[in-house]
């Protein structure tokens, strides 16, 4: 099966911490990233700060793109997921990351947006948000943010 083409937001604060939602529709303490899928034709990371948009409120003028991840990175779906997310049509996701700097205050994030994601949210370590992602992502987050580790280091 293919991969639905993705676009990823790594948000760091001020404090080198990480933003992370808890997912609206897993009742486990299953928290991610902002993340989606692109429309057709769209840069990946226009679609990562349009995908930041929709689902924590946060305007593109209150970020800085510090880096891009060197590589895409992908995940299979579990078997048990195949044919039940995006219509059956994807077996997981190949996707593109970004390292985004917030420079905006913690009451200019609002997570309930036309389309709510999440249903809480905090900032994390890389290793905590790491910890809490479905255990099928892991390796991206891993690989995603030992690509970003030298600008989380410096905060």
């Amino acid at each position: 099966m293919p991969y639905r083409p993705c676009a990823g937001v790594v948000l760091m604060n001020g404090d080198g911490r990480v933003f992370a939602g808890h997912r609206i529709d897993n009742p486990s303490d299953a928290w991610q990233m902002p993340q989606g899928g692109l429309d057709k034709g769209e840069d990946p990371r226009a679609a990562a700060l349009r995908e930041l948009w929709e689902e924590t409120g946060i305007p593109a003028e209150l970020c800085e793109v510090v880096a891009e991840a060197p590589a895409w990175v992908r995940y299979d779906l579990p078997p048990e997921l195949v044919g039940k997310i995006w219509k059956g049509r994807y077996g997981g996701q190949v996707q593109k990351w970004f390292l985004v700097r917030f420079h905006g205050s913690d009451d200019q994030v609002n997570i309930a947006t036309e389309h709510p994601e999440f249903d809480a949210w905090r900032w994390m370590t890389p290793a905590e948000v790491a910890a809490k992602i479905v255990p099928f992502k892991r390796a991206v987050y891993d690989e995603v943010f030992a690509s970003f580790a030298g600008h989380l280091a410096k905060g």
